[in-house]
């Protein structure tokens, strides 16, 4: 385990953003843990402390903590800190996953109320999906 909590780059918290200012922590937190930005044992800050970061309320980040905290993403010591778990990139593999084929019955519902039929709608995922390993090449027209 980390040694010492380190400060955390995740996109600014904001009221006029969509989502509840507790629920954009818990997405930030979940990306920078499904990106390798954050491994298992890392030490987060206090409550206080990123709630200072991101000029939030420490009730704020209490709550998104206990929310990671029921999804198994981290833990807490008494009298050490809150740590990264050590399956939370595979529960944050899953969530997105999941997230993806909620996404996928959508766009599928959308397709078919376009009228478009099972081969069409292959074409366009085929031509959505990159050459080469990586989604950096996804199209978005």
């Amino acid at each position: 385990m980390s040694a010492a909590p380190r400060r955390l780059i995740i996109p600014p918290i904001s009221a006029a953003s969509p989502g509840a200012l507790y629920q954009q922590i818990v997405d930030g937190l979940k990306r920078e843990i499904s990106e390798g930005r954050l491994a298992p044992g890392t030490a987060l800050p206090s409550f206080r402390g990123l709630a200072e970061d991101l000029l939030v309320s420490v009730i704020t980040v209490k709550r998104a903590y206990e929310e990671l905290e029921r999804e198994g993403m981290i833990y807490r010591r008494q009298g050490l800190g809150t740590f990264v778990s050590d399956t939370a990139d595979e529960r944050s593999r899953d969530a997105k996953k999941e997230r993806a084929r909620q996404l996928l019955v959508e766009a599928l519902r959308e397709a078919t109320e376009a009228g478009l039929d099972t081969k069409d709608v292959v074409a366009l995922l085929r031509a959505l999906l990159p050459k080469k390993k990586g989604l950096k090449n996804v199209s978005r027209s």
